[in-house]
C-alpha cells in the first residue's frame, strides 16, 4: 500500500490514461486527493475507508465543507474512520481537466481538445486511483448531488469493492427538465464570445460573463423557492429601485444582487470549461444506460445502499429518491431532510445530517456487506 499524502494536504496521484466511455481518451491522468485519519484494516478487504464524492464544483477539501460531519469525535469521526475525497475527472482542483496542461508538453492545456466524461468515466478514474494507493476494498462510498451519481455508479460498476453506500439528493438518471436547465447553464457559457470554441486558456479573456450566468441560474434549483422568497421577498437592493419608469441594470431587486454575488463568487474559483465538462457529466447520467433500463440496472444492485432525499429539493424531487428506493436491489433504509434550504440541505442542515450520518454508519456496523454474504453463500473462495 502506498504512503498516503499527510492528513488534509493536497496531493495527486498518476493514473495513466483514461478511455472514456464514449471512445475517446485522456492520458497522462492525474487524480488529486485529500485524507484525513489513518488508514487501518485490510486494503483488500474490511477496513476503515471511507471514500466521499464532492458536488459539482466541490472540491477535494470535504474536511471544509462538510466540516461539521468530518473530524475528530464528528460523525464522520477521524479518530476510526480514514475519509478520503478526490476531485473528478474533468474539475480544476488538481485533477486532469480542461484547464490541465495537455501531454504534448507544447505549453498549452487540454481545452477543446478535452472530451466529453460521464459520471462512470469519473468512477473509473477513481477505481484506477484507489489501486494505485493500494486499496482494493473501500467501506463505503457516500456523497451528495454529483457525488451521490458517482456513488450510485460505484455500487453497480465495482459492487465487489464497496462495502456500503449513501447516495444523497440525486436520481437514477438525468431527467429531461434536468438536462434542459443544465444545458441552459451549458449554452449561457459556450454562448459568450470569450469562451473562444473553449480555447480560452492563455488568452487573457474567458467567459465569466457565461459562468456567472450559469451559476446564477443554477443557484435557483439548489435553494428552495421558500428560503429565497422568505429571504428576498420583492425587497430592493439598497440604495436601488427597480420599480423605476424604465428599467436598468443598476436597478436591482434584493435577490439580484444575491444572485449575481453568487455568480461572481464562482468565476472567482472555478474554470468555465469544467462547469461545462461536470455540467454535460451530469447531463449524461444515466444509470440503466446499457443495463436494460433503470429498474433493472437498479434491482441488480448487490450493495448495502442508504438513500437520502430533501422534500424541497427542486433539482433532485424527492420522488426521485422514492423510485430509487423503491427499485434498489439492496436498500440499506431511507431518510428525508426537511427544510426549506433546498438541494443544498445535505451541505446545509448541519443537524439532520449528522444524525443521517451516525445512522449510516451504524448501519454499516449492523448489516452484512454484499462480499460478507456471497463469502457466506460459497461465491467466494475463502
Amino acid at each position: 500500500m502506498r504512503t498516503l499524502a499527510p492528513e488534509g494536504q493536497l496531493a495527486v496521484v498518476d493514473i495513466g490514461s483514461v478511455h472514456t466511455e464514449a471512445g475517446a481518451q485522456v492520458d497522462e491522468v492525474q487524480i488529486a486527493y485529500r485524507r484525513w485519519g489513518e488508514p487501518a484494516g485490510d486494503p483488500h478487504g474490511s477496513n476503515n475507508i471511507l471514500l466521499v464524492e464532492h458536488a459539482l464544483t466541490g472540491d477535494t477539501d470535504a474536511a471544509d465543507w462538510w466540516s461539521e460531519a468530518i473530524g475528530p469525535g464528528k460523525a464522520l469521526d477521524t479518530d476510526q474512520w480514514c475519509v478520503i475525497c478526490t476531485n473528478a475527472l474533468g474539475s480544476c482542483y488538481g485533477s486532469t481537466g480542461p484547464a490541465s496542461a495537455h501531454p504534448d508538453a507544447d505549453g498549452t492545456v487540454w481545452g477543446s481538445r478535452f472530451p466529453a466524461v460521464s459520471i462512470r468515466d469519473m468512477v473509473q478514474a477513481e477505481h484506477r486511483f484507489l489501486g494505485e494507493l493500494g486499496f482494493s476494498r473501500v467501506h463505503a462510498v457516500l456523497g451528495g448531488s454529483m457525488g451521490g451519481a458517482r456513488a450510485l455508479e460505484w455500487t453497480l460498476l465495482h459492487p465487489e469493492q464497496v462495502d456500503y453506500a449513501l447516495v444523497i439528493a440525486v436520481s437514477a438518471r438525468a431527467s429531461a427538465w434536468q438536462i434542459g436547465v443544465q444545458t441552459a447553464q451549458i449554452t449561457s457559457i459556450t454562448h459568450d464570445p470569450a469562451w473562444q470554441g473553449g480555447d480560452y486558456h492563455g488568452t487573457g479573456h474567458s467567459p465569466d460573463a457565461g459562468l456567472a450566468a450559469a451559476r446564477r441560474l443554477a443557484h435557483l434549483t439548489y435553494r428552495g423557492e421558500m428560503e429565497i422568497d422568505e429571504r428576498f421577498g420583492t425587497s430592493a437592493q439598497t440604495g436601488e429601485n427597480p420599480l423605476g419608469p424604465y428599467r436598468a441594470d443598476g436597478e436591482r431587486f434584493a435577490v439580484q444582487s444575491y444572485l449575481e454575488h453568487q455568480g461572481r463568487k464562482l468565476t472567482e474559483r472555478f474554470d468555465a470549461a469544467s462547469y461545462v465538462t461536470l455540467t454535460e457529466a451530469l447531463n449524461r447520467h444515466d444509470v440503466g444506460r446499457g443495463r436494460g433500463g433503470l429498474n433493472k440496472a437498479l434491482a441488480s444492485s448487490t450493495v448495502p445502499t442508504m438513500i437520502v432525499g430533501v422534500d424541497t429539493d427542486i433539482l433532485y424531487p424527492y420522488h426521485q429518491q422514492e423510485h430509487l428506493s423503491r427499485n434498489l436491489g439492496n436498500l440499506l433504509a431511507m431518510s428525508k431532510l426537511s427544510s426549506p434550504v433546498g438541494h443544498d440541505a445535505f451541505l446545509v442542515e448541519a443537524r439532520q445530517m449528522d444524525r443521517v450520518l451516525r445512522n449510516f454508519i451504524a448501519l454499516t456496523h449492523e448489516t452484512p456487506s454484499a462480499h460478507d454474504v456471497a463469502v457466506t453463500r460459497g461465491d467466494y473462495d475463502i
